[in-house]
């Protein structure tokens, strides 16, 4: 059997992809470049590479929600796209098409669709992401993370199998630290990093470094340049802080793991995948949702956060003012952060084997029409 993976959203990708069977072959259809214009490489080509797994890129056609200079360029190039997937899927000829949302995701989906080869879409949010919303369309099935997406997809091919996590966070452990002078705290801007959590824990580092250890990832986006400013940041930091600011643009999916399994607290945005790992590893967390992006839905995950008792949401536009203060009172009362409905992490569990059965159902119904 033969899989292309695709779509924006890497990490229920890489959770599908490593529990898959041995004898199943991937190849990723993505984006090589972190952003449109941008020539710095992206996570999930980094990531999918690191494993041997083949990557096919494909032109990003970012979807516009709202009409910009940038709408007819965008509308423009998604027929293009389109071409050049059913040209890659030809080339490939797949089994099954699996997209884990977003705009490059897309064209894939279409094209798959033309090629009468089966498609299954996972979403990962609350919500429902818009290129998932048009991907549903062409899917044969649609696996959803979170009961309160189903109003957004036809019911007869949507099922809840919940949000997959890699087998490194499902195994890592979770240790207690014998002794510490100071807690650690984990600063991330997502894969591909946050220019302005970045400029925020440079303008506060000195004061940050005086009450915690702390583990940046700052993601590698062109032209902010924000890990080599922040790099030499820390070399020009007094040694005794410098010891406790460890700076990295990526942290692959391993080493991601050990640090967020014993930091003491998070902070950082507000993405679904984010929230659903904090709630695995029940972490205290700060979290600032993009103040863009679709329609307040990182202010909703934060929400939920907060809701299950993990964590407390602080508004972008307040950040400035209130991100010391916010996290000195986290930080004084971290034993006070707990998950109150513990049966909500227990979805993560299976989430991974339920897609890929969904996907063999998929490919299987498709083979019994031919026969």
């Amino acid at each position: 059997m033969k899989i292309v993976v695709t779509g924006g959203h890497i990490a229920p990708a890489l959770a599908v992809i490593e529990s898959l069977p041995k004898e199943v072959e991937v190849i990723f259809i993505g984006r090589k470049n972190t952003f449109e214009s941008d020539a710095s490489v992206s996570f999930e080509y980094a990531e999918i590479t690191k494993r041997g797994i083949p990557f096919k890129t494909l032109p990003s056609a970012r979807l516009q929600r709202s009409i910009s200079r940038h709408t007819i360029p965008s509308l423009l190039r998604l027929p293009n796209n389109i071409r050049l997937a059913r040209k890659l899927l030809r080339e490939i000829h797949p089994s099954v098409v699996l997209s884990f949302g977003g705009y490059i995701g897309l064209p894939t989906v279409i094209a798959a669709s033309t090629l009468s080869i089966p498609v299954v879409i996972h979403e990962q949010t609350t919500r429902a992401g818009f290129a998932n919303k048009i991907s549903s369309r062409f899917a044969n099935a649609i696996c959803i993370s979170w009961e309160s997406s189903s109003v957004y997809f036809p019911k007869e091919k949507t099922m809840l199998t919940g949000n997959p996590l890699r087998k490194e966070i499902l195994q890592a452990v979770v240790k207690k630290a014998k002794s510490k002078s100071r807690p650690s705290l984990y600063i991330t801007g997502g894969s591909s990093g946050s220019h302005f959590l970045n400029l925020l824990v440079e303008k506060h580092l000195s004061e940050l470094l005086k009450r915690a250890s702390i583990t940046h990832q700052t993601g590698n986006a062109y032209p902010f340049n924000d890990y080599e400013r922040l790099f030499k940041v820390r070399e020009l930091l007094p040694d005794s802080l410098k010891a406790r600011y460890r700076i990295e643009k990526f942290l692959f999916s391993q080493d991601a793991a050990k640090v967020l399994a014993s930091a003491d607290m998070v902070v950082g945005r507000a993405g679904i995948n984010t929230i659903s790992e904090l709630i695995y590893f029940e972490k205290p967390a700060l979290c600032i949702p993009l103040s863009t992006g679709q329609k307040g839905e990182q202010e909703e995950n934060a929400l939920l956060l907060a809701t299950l008792g993990l964590g407390r949401a602080l508004l972008q536009e307040k950040a400035d003012v209130l991100f010391l203060s916010q996290i000195d009172e986290m930080l004084s009362s971290l034993s006070s952060f707990s998950l109150n409905d513990p049966s909500v992490r227990q979805r993560f569990m299976t989430a991974a084997e339920d897609i890929i059965h969904v996907i063999f159902d998929v490919e299987n119904k498709k083979t019994n029409k031919k026969t």
